[in-house]
């Protein structure tokens, strides 16, 4: 007990402590073979993104995308067909499309039907944010629900404080988004950003890939369902803004929000394999 105890206050040399913790920058930059090899991990990352949204009831009828940029044809990316539900969404339904809205590449086993706000949204941010890979939007209870109070969140838990000063509110509605004009008005409001308020509407948050747009979703919705549920009770206790500013840094950033997802991606293609087909 003791040796154990020695080890994890650090007392035992560095090197045996480090051989335990795993290099997270290579994590979050795999470096694969061949454009193709990318191209597939992209899709089975997205196809799961759809899924474990599916999961959490994040699906509203047509509402709600998550969107890839394509690693070759950078101009392009990579969406669900309109119609199809999340949680039947598979990597071979996933159609590629180009910035002009042209649909390059169809799904294999379903109507090539291109969701207008998908197109309207996604387009402009990708346009916009090179950095950029994966945009996640969608309709999901709490966000909806948080987003009608007007407000951006609050650091008032380590996990809302991860979006402390990367996070801004649009507070103009303006119906649903078929305009790419709208689009580039959540574009410019997100600047250099990783998440959106859509203010009557819903969350939009993004990353440099997959796994880090969709966990900050799933971390942006857990926030507001906690400031709605902490405001109920009382009055939250709100972070002095060096303490938020650091949580953030911890939790909030690439590498973070990427570890975070990969417990969802064994979770989902191990209980759903068929989404890989």
């Amino acid at each position: 007990m003791a040796h154990n105890l020695a080890q994890a206050s650090g007392t035992e040399p560095r090197g045996k402590l480090e051989s335990i913790i795993p290099d997270l920058e290579a994590f979050v930059t795999p470096v694969r073979a061949t454009i193709a090899e990318e191209r597939l991990a992209r899709k089975q990352r997205l196809a799961a993104a759809y899924r474990l949204f599916g999961r959490f009831r994040f699906d509203m009828g047509g509402a709600g995308h998550i969107t890839v940029r394509d690693p070759e044809w950078t101009d392009h990316f990579w969406v669900n067909p309109f119609g199809v539900h999340f949680t039947r969404i598979r990597v071979s339904d996933l159609m590629l499309v180009s910035h002009a809205g042209e649909i390059v590449q169809p799904p294999a086993r379903v109507k090539p039907w291109l969701n207008r706000a998908a197109f309207a949204i996604h387009s402009e941010i990708h346009r916009a944010r090179p950095d950029v890979n994966a945009a996640a939007h969608s309709h999901s209870l709490y966000g909806k629900a948080f987003a009608a109070l007007g407000r951006r969140l609050d650091p008032i838990s380590q996990d809302s404080a991860a979006f402390f000063e990367r996070h801004d509110l649009l507070d103009e509605f303006s119906g649903v988004v078929f305009d790419t004009s709208e689009g580039r008005k959540i574009a410019a409001k997100l600047g250099d950003l990783h998440a959106l308020i859509l203010q009557n509407h819903g969350l939009l948050t993004v990353g440099q890939s997959v796994e880090a747009a969709v966990w900050r979703y799933l971390a942006m919705e857990n926030a507001c369902q906690t400031q709605l549920l902490a405001e109920s009770a009382g009055t939250p206790i709100v972070m002095d803004a060096e303490l938020a500013r650091h949580t953030r840094t911890q939790l909030g950033e690439e590498c973070g929000a990427y570890c975070s997802f990969l417990p969802y991606w064994d979770w989902i293609t191990e209980e759903e394999p068929d989404l890989l087909d």
